[in-house]
């Protein structure tokens, strides 16, 4: 039975800022999963620490607030233990790329088969502006005394060079555009990671809507633009790939958005556990008995560790 997309949002009152781009992130998710139809039971949304680490308590499916630069692994840990489970990621580009910087390149080079969504606003808004690792060097908002001395991370380069298979940026305002970035993002098999750049109205003055607003443009407005990549050849991987990083380093007086990479051919890290465990997908730990009625172990780690010694 298809749900209605009220049947994905909570009672809670949602408490942003005004104006604050993480409001579009919300919508275009919750109308993503409405669209998809996905079994909310069987949908598990994640959060670090920060502004966008309240997402999980506005929408209506599992949710789980993790520790500042966590989630990732969190999500990991759950899709691994039961990969019949739909995990999407939420988190600012500080919880992302500061402290979580690891577990996001660990997710790339994995092909782990989960959406990792970055709200990426250049501030650290929940603790009062300063400079998130996107924020530009040189760059003073209103909340630094002096201007930004670290250089930034490009989100898109990071992804393209740790192993990501689906890499996309969209804009919070553009919220239908951003619907659909999500769906194709879960709807992916493989590490799939969407920046989204996404105005904070209270601490960032620099990267607002005025700002962005004449600068976005949408890469699929050019018919001739195709990302995805369509056989697994050296070529054809090089060629998407190459076209990819070319555009995530756009930035200035044109900011390009939409699907920047997408490759299906590369193994899931699911995929790679069933080549050594042939039953992993249909039986995988979260679904195994570890007990039986009367409370005995159910399982007998003798031969594992007789085939372990060397």
């Amino acid at each position: 039975m298809a749900l209605k997309l009220t049947q994905y949002k909570t009672p809670l009152w949602v408490d942003w800022c005004p104006g604050c781009g993480d409001f579009g992130i919300l919508s275009a998710l919750q109308m993503a999963l409405a669209e998809l139809n996905l079994d909310p039971y069987k949908t598990v949304l994640f959060s670090g620490i920060g502004c966008s680490g309240k997402i999980p308590h506005y929408v209506n499916v599992n949710g789980i607030h993790t520790l500042h630069g966590r989630a990732v692994p969190y999500a990991t840990g759950l899709k691994l233990a039961n990969p019949n489970l739909e995990v999407i990621v939420e988190g600012g580009d500080g919880d992302m790329l500061g402290i979580g910087a690891g577990h996001l390149v660990a997710t790339g080079r994995r092909n782990v088969d989960i959406t990792i969504i970055i709200h990426d606003n250049g501030v650290y808004g929940l603790t009062k502006g300063q400079a998130s690792p996107t924020l530009r060097r040189g760059i003073k908002t209103k909340a630094l005394a002096t201007p930004n001395i670290y250089d930034s991370i490009n989100p898109l380069v990071l992804a393209l060079s740790v192993g990501f298979t689906f890499v996309a940026r969209g804009y919070a305002y553009e919220t239908k555009h951003l619907k659909e970035l999500i769906k194709a993002g879960i709807q992916h098999r493989g590490a799939a990671l969407i920046d989204v750049l996404q105005p904070c109205p209270t601490y960032n003055d620099i990267n607002t809507k005025e700002w962005y607003q004449p600068r976005i443009y949408k890469l699929e407005d050019n018919k001739e633009w195709d990302p995805i990549v369509r056989e697994p050849s050296e070529d054809e991987v090089s060629k998407k790939l190459i076209n990819a990083f070319t555009k995530a380093m756009e930035w200035g007086e044109k900011i390009p958005i939409g699907i920047f990479y997408k490759n299906e051919f590369i193994p899931t890290f699911e995929d790679r556990i069933t080549e050594r465990i042939p039953f992993y997908k249909q039986l995988p730990p979260a679904l195994q008995m570890i007990a039986n009625n009367d409370n005995t172990p159910a399982t007998n780690i003798k031969r594992l560790i007789e085939e372990k010694l060397v």
